[in-house]
């Protein structure tokens, strides 16, 4: 995980961490539901085990042992179901915070940022985004939390049947877990390619069907349709490459996780031979070694689920992160008379492009004065100036003798 990425995580976290209770609450159900689950294999292991002979069974046991079963499936897919009803909780009332402080954060941003992204774009964080890290985030919680407690009470449950084995079936998932690391390291960044891209494609579209009448003035239907081409085909390549990569998990731990069950089994059917462990037992870690092994390929899966949610998170936190409006002053305009200074001002929207260079213009009150020009010297430009839209780079703009960064931009408006 990149320097990135951890920081993105982090915050991820922090955001999480206020629904402490229903976290705690949903651990606990997790791991009373998974015990309930992994308890069944002991019951199937000694209802096997009472099945001595022909002519020789202990139906007592296997009746009590089958009764035992339905009730840990019964309360154990209650305890689940109320467990995914609170993740899913969890998640969208995360979703929903963050989206609400990005839309807020919006507010306090200047007129300038609408320059930079494209509306579109923005849009597309604030919904797109946001429905993906809930998607992940409900994944996580409902299959992350289980595959971790899964795993750590299957050990303890083989551990109790045989240490031996136990320790052959640990000693080879590493390399499930390894595989997966490699495989999602590359599936983050096509991820967010994709998320970007997306982005680039719903602004597309937005400043098309918004300004169709000046397409059309224009004839540039054919530049637009070209343009969309691009970027349909940009989206098409990164979400192909994000969803090769990310499909490669599953199967790949799949053999792997295999390949340890063969082991077992070869193992187990030894063991048995020997009489060091009963048939039952053997059984009954049959059942645990493919329960121990099948958290890795969901937990691999949410893995790459989490690598698409990091991604559309990381571009949410980008708005929040942008920098707010410079502080309001409390200066306000009373008795306004209309008398405008302007002297030295300097104001690009990119620095490295001038555009409005030493411009000095005094107006006393009562004066008309067009301002006259072709497309982009500088015109709206001005007016924003005026509005406080804009800061000067340079200079000094006065109303009334009063310089404008030291009005609140509220009286400044209204006056005008």
């Amino acid at each position: 995980m990149t320097v990135k990425n951890k920081t993105v995580f982090k915050r991820v976290i922090a955001v999480i961490g206020r629904s402490k209770l229903l976290l705690f609450l949903s651990l606990i159900l997790s791991v009373a539901s998974v015990i309930l689950s992994l308890y069944i294999p002991v019951l199937a292991g000694r209802a096997i085990d009472g099945i001595k002979l022909s002519g020789n069974v202990d139906f007592d046991v296997i009746k009590t042992c089958l009764f035992g079963i339905l009730i840990c499936a019964a309360v154990g897919g209650v305890l689940q179901w109320v467990m995914n009803i609170i993740n899913n909780r969890i998640a969208y009332n995360t979703v929903r915070d963050i989206r609400s402080k990005a839309f807020s954060h919006m507010q306090t941003l200047p007129v300038a940022f609408a320059d930079s992204p494209p509306y579109g774009d923005i849009v597309s964080r604030i919904t797109a985004d946001a429905e993906q890290f809930a998607d992940g985030l409900i994944l996580g919680f409902s299959q992350l939390f289980t595959g971790i407690v899964t795993i750590a009470v299957t050990l303890v449950f083989m551990l109790t049947i045989s240490p031996a084995i136990t320790l052959a079936v640990v000693v080879l998932t590493p390399i499930s877990l390894f595989t997966a690391r490699f495989i999602a390291r590359r599936t983050y960044s096509m991820f967010k390619k994709q998320s970007e891209t997306r982005g680039e494609q719903t602004a597309l579209i937005n400043e098309m069907i918004q300004n169709q009448k000046t397409v059309q003035a224009f004839s540039y239907e054919d530049r637009a349709v070209e343009r969309f081409d691009k970027s349909n085909e940009k989206l098409r390549k990164y979400s192909l490459k994000s969803i090769f990569f990310s499909s490669l998990t599953n199967p790949t731990t799949r053999f792997i996780n295999n390949l340890i069950y063969a082991v077992v089994g070869l193992m187990g059917g030894i063991f048995a031979i020997g009489g060091m462990v009963t048939v039952g037992g053997f059984v009954s870690f049959l059942a645990y070694s493919n329960q121990y092994t099948k958290p890795f390929n969901e937990i691999s899966g949410v893995v790459t689920e989490l690598q698409n949610a990091l991604a559309c998170a990381g571009r949410l936190f980008e708005l929040m992160d942008e920098k707010e409006e410079s502080p309001d002053a409390a200066g306000t305009l009373e008795n306004v008379r209309g008398e405008v200074d302007i002297r030295d001002v300097a104001f690009s929207y990119n620095k490295e492009k001038k555009l409005i260079e030493n411009f000095n213009l005094h107006v006393e009150p009562g004066m008309r004065i067009a301002i006259v020009g072709p497309t982009g010297c500088g015109k709206t430009t001005f007016i924003n100036l005026l509005m406080r839209f804009y800061d000067v780079d340079a200079g000094e703009i006065d109303i009334d003798g009063k310089p404008e960064v030291s009005l609140s931009r509220h009286a400044l408006r209204g006056n005008f």
